[in-house]
């Protein structure tokens, strides 16, 4: 892939016309396009049909987790779309297996989603789970595979430990921000070249392209250090 292409663009926004604003600045600057809960909300499934429709790679962030009947039919609804992502929380094997059913003989890759990236050891013991956060994605990924999804998203602060494990398993990492920038709502945060070196193939970039004022020249910044990464 090239540099660009590995980067997804989070189109975190409250509507449809704002997005359409950033993907027609960003152009083919980034390699895909990410729906989230709330686009998806907005008249966004609308959008990755119209994106699908010029030819553009669409991730649908509908990090699905329901009784298997609702997962797997959901699946197969997202598959119609033509979308080429979908995420799907990597918690249990029916949800999983729901999922791969849903999928049938498309293209939908599916990618298991492990730890969000706001979350630390505490915030996993308010869940009941006393395991450690990379110990945790493992054991996810882990089931992720095992069920053959194509890959799984996890932070850049797991991707190296991951990748000495997975081969020919795609991983997908958020929580990305640039050298010295705030975190904000995000806990396990690293830079594009940080992923991409610790074995990411993809980054899911939101704020640092989406808010700078030129997000063109952003997202092309970021591909150039992905690029560096890569040599």
């Amino acid at each position: 892939m090239k540099p660009k292409d590995r980067i997804i663009v989070a189109l975190d926004v409250a509507h449809v016309d704002e997005a359409r604003a950033l993907i027609a600045q960003l152009g083919d600057s980034v390699g895909v396009y990410k729906i989230g809960l709330e686009l998806l909300f907005a008249g966004g499934l609308t959008l990755a049909h119209e994106l699908v429709g010029d030819g553009r790679r669409v991730f649908l962030d509908a990090k699905l987790l329901d009784i298997e009947a609702t997962v797997e039919r959901a699946t197969a609804a997202i598959a119609r779309t033509g979308a080429t992502f979908l995420t799907v929380h990597a918690t249990d094997r029916k949800t999983l297996d729901a999922a791969v059913r849903g999928r049938g003989d498309s293209k939908l890759k599916l990618l298991g989603v492990t730890v969000l990236t706001n979350l630390d050891r505490a915030d996993l013991s308010q869940q009941g789970i006393e395991m450690p956060p990379l110990a945790l994605v493992q054991e996810r990924a882990r089931l992720a595979q095992d069920a053959g999804l194509d890959g799984i998203v996890a932070s850049g602060k797991e991707a190296a430990a991951l990748r000495e494990r997975l081969r020919n398993f795609l991983i997908v990492t958020p929580g990305i921000r640039l050298e010295g920038a705030d975190t904000h709502d995000q806990t396990r945060v690293v830079t594009p070249k940080i992923a991409i070196v610790a074995g990411a193939d993809y980054v899911v970039i939101g704020r640092p392209i989406t808010r700078a004022d030129d997000p063109r020249a952003a997202a092309e910044a970021i591909a150039a250090e992905i690029a560096g990464a890569m040599r």
